[in-house]
């Protein structure tokens, strides 16, 4: 796979790596960073192998949906998952916004700590996908940023709170 198919996120947060685990594996933590500007609902968040993350993102009177199935996790350390678009009832489905989106996209999450921070690393990319499929994802990859930043820097405030407190 070649680089531009593949999203990389790298940062570092000035907090324990058991609290950031925590951040990415906690529902009621999860939903306050993950997908800024939108209602996050986490209906199911089962962070273990075979376990899944089922998420409903509501804006402007509409919900779009999303299933996690996590393959391999090393707790406070790292995981992978491969995620979907689905309807309602957690089916995959072509994603409605973009058809040529690949069906399938792999998350890995690694966290590295040392003392009170934590460096995380973060990489999307297609998994079992068709040229389209690729090609569509390496198109899109330039504008991720945007989307991932504004979730992390709210995880940061998120864990910044939680230090204090």
């Amino acid at each position: 796979m070649s680089d531009s198919s593949t999203y990389v996120l790298e940062r570092d947060f000035d907090s324990h790596s058991d609290l950031v685990w925590k951040a990415w594996t906690e529902a009621d933590l999860v939903s306050h960073w993950y997908g800024p500007g939108v209602e996050t609902v986490i209906h199911e968040l089962d962070v273990r192998p075979g376990g899944q993350w089922l998420l409903e993102m509501r804006m402007g009177g509409a919900s779009h949906y999303q299933r996690l199935d996590y393959v391999a996790v090393d707790p406070g350390v790292s995981l992978s998952a491969i995620q979907f678009v689905t309807d309602e009832n957690w089916n995959p489905i072509p994603n409605p916004m973009m058809p040529d989106w690949p069906r399938q996209v792999r998350l890995e999450l690694h966290l590295e700590g040392s003392g009170n921070k934590t460096s995380m690393r973060m990489t999307w990319a297609p998994h079992d996908a068709t040229e389209d499929e690729r090609n569509c994802f390496s198109r899109a990859v330039g504008n991720m940023d945007k989307g991932w930043q504004a979730g992390m820097d709210l995880l940061a405030q998120q864990l910044e709170s939680l230090e204090r407190s």
